[in-house]
């Protein structure tokens, strides 16, 4: 399962934490602005923004997990099992596989306003990558410097909310998740104050009592819970290492350790890779579950006006810096 949020100090910043049993050779990838987007339904894009982010290139074509355009448009797809639904063709309708969403709204768009326009029209169809890549139940949260926002095709239709919590998870879906909050609201990093009885006379023993009843398990309803208390509480200095930093102390207040949550294969999920992008600047940010070392790419250092992608592997191995 997966974790995403958006954080604003000076600059603002988008990321998530992939968490699964398994890796799929991700690398960081940069789309220039000429590579030729190709859709299945929909006409292809010579001439767009340019992306970076995080993906894995099967026949020259990047299949993004979460990514952030020239402009600071980002997106990111969570898994939402049994709740994604996605439909045969409709005519009056642009129809874009899930496969191709990222690329389609990031392509054209710098803005979530804009990107609410070409929302009015889509149709997530069900059609697969290939026969060895079938589509992956996904909803996606997209976020620009300014608001954020949650869209989540189901067998009702296709909904998108507000989302003012700046953060995803997973199941169940977005709306209960939000309303959720609501059984969370005597939360506070305050030191807490007694209302249990004016009768007995009970003390703070510890600092955080406020936050008691806070959620540390690794379901999805409690990872939603605790990185939306920890986002909007949040309090860090404007520089860029103590952006980045703080970005990746709220991500790892969810992340999943080997061993903790065993899946049906007999594999254990875990955060395979954490990132955070500056959507002012277009540098990538990210961490590996063996590497906890930030290792940054910055878009801006590439021919954004080129035709060929760019990827770098991923850093694993555990880099420590000794200091004698």
């Amino acid at each position: 399962m997966c974790t995403s949020i958006t954080l604003y100090t000076k600059d603002h910043y988008f990321g998530r934490n992939l968490d699964l049993d398994v890796t799929y050779g991700e690398s960081v990838t940069i789309t220039p602005r000429n590579f030729l987007f190709k859709f299945q339904k929909v006409p292809d894009i010579q001439n767009h923004y340019s992306l970076i982010g995080m993906a894995i290139v099967v026949d020259n074509y990047p299949l993004y997990f979460d990514a952030t355009n020239e402009k600071g448009l980002s997106m990111a797809g969570l898994n939402f099992p049994e709740n994604a639904c996605f439909f045969l063709e409709k005519a009056d309708k642009d129809n874009v596989s899930p496969y191709e969403f990222i690329p389609w709204i990031l392509s054209q768009c710098k803005s979530v306003k804009e990107a609410k326009g070409l929302l009015a029209k889509i149709n997530l169809v069900n059609i697969n990558f290939s026969d060895e890549l079938p589509l992956s139940p996904l909803h996606w949260m997209i976020s620009d410097q300014l608001q954020s926002i949650v869209v989540e095709s189901t067998k009702n239709g296709l909904n998108v909310y507000d989302n003012p919590a700046g953060v995803l998870a997973n199941n169940p879906a977005f709306d209960f998740q939000m309303f959720n909050l609501n059984n969370y609201r005597r939360l506070s990093p305050k030191v807490s104050e007694n209302t249990f009885s004016k009768s007995l006379d009970l003390n703070v023993y510890s600092r955080g009592m406020g936050g008691i009843g806070l959620p540390g398990d690794l379901s999805s309803t409690s990872r939603f819970v605790k990185a939306a208390f920890t986002r909007l509480n949040s309090v860090s200095g404007t520089s860029e290492p103590e952006s980045v930093g703080q970005f990746f102390h709220i991500l790892k207040s969810v992340e999943q350790q080997k061993g903790l949550c065993e899946a049906e294969n007999g594999e254990y999920e875990y955060t395979i890779y954490s990132s955070c992008c500056n959507m002012d600047k277009g540098i990538y940010y990210y961490t590996t579950y063996e590497n906890s070392q930030i290792t940054a790419v910055d878009m801006h250092k590439e021919d954004l006006d080129g035709t060929v992608l760019t990827a770098y592997p991923l850093v694993n191995e555990q880099q420590i810096r000794f200091m004698n």
